[in-house]
């Protein structure tokens, strides 16, 4: 969607940013940033939940990582007990859907060994890679071909799904290509719906 964009809108600079779910809510706050897309903080369950129009962008899981050979490969479902038993890799605190893993542990009763925590997947990847842990990332992050010492687990029965989420602050201007990025990136949001969004309180 970046490369349709930028190829309608050649003269336009396009700054994208990765930032914590606070750090996006700041941005979009002091009108740094137009448009913010994180899975937590985005919802109208946050504190700033209601200065935002924000819609659901697309849902997702997460799914474990494993290096070859990984005794867990072994078993036919992954399952949760299965998983706690080995050091964890995964998302910081706050991050990628990290709090809906932290509770679905602790609903079980169980106490996950998470060993290292990381902003970003591939560096989890690479930890995983040289033996560190059991990883545990989301779905998307994981490339068959590019992630080749690596081997994926279906998690999407042990943990719930994840909806990211793209919102605007109200009284923000939007100029027209930014209305066109919000439907590059759906095309169910077009200006209109963007703008009713924008004007209910």
């Amino acid at each position: 969607m970046v490369r349709r964009f930028k190829q309608a809108y050649p003269k336009v600079h396009l700054v994208v940013h990765q930032a914590s779910p606070s750090e996006i809510v700041a941005l979009l706050q002091s009108g740094e940033a137009d448009i913010g897309i994180a899975t937590e903080a985005l919802d109208g369950g946050h504190a700033a939940g209601s200065n935002f129009a924000s819609f659901p962008f697309y849902d997702w899981h997460h799914l474990v990582v494993v290096p070859d050979g990984h005794a867990l490969t072994e078993s036919p479902k992954l399952t949760l007990r299965a998983l706690a038993e080995h050091p964890l890799i995964t998302y910081h605190a706050g991050y990628t859907g990290r709090p809906r893993i932290d509770a679905t542990f602790a609903e079980a009763g169980l106490t996950p060994d998470v060993v290292m925590s990381a902003l970003d997947a591939d560096v989890i990847k690479t930890y995983v890679e040289v033996g560190l842990g059991v990883g545990i990332i989301a779905a998307m992050a994981f490339d068959a071909t590019r992630d080749s010492g690596l081997k994926s687990l279906d998690a999407s029965h042990l943990f719930p799904s994840n909806t990211t989420r793209i919102a605007v602050r109200r009284g923000h201007y939007l100029r027209g290509y930014a209305y066109r990025f919000l439907e590059e990136c759906s095309a169910a949001l077009t200006p209109a719906v963007v703008k009713a969004a924008l004007d209910t309180e």
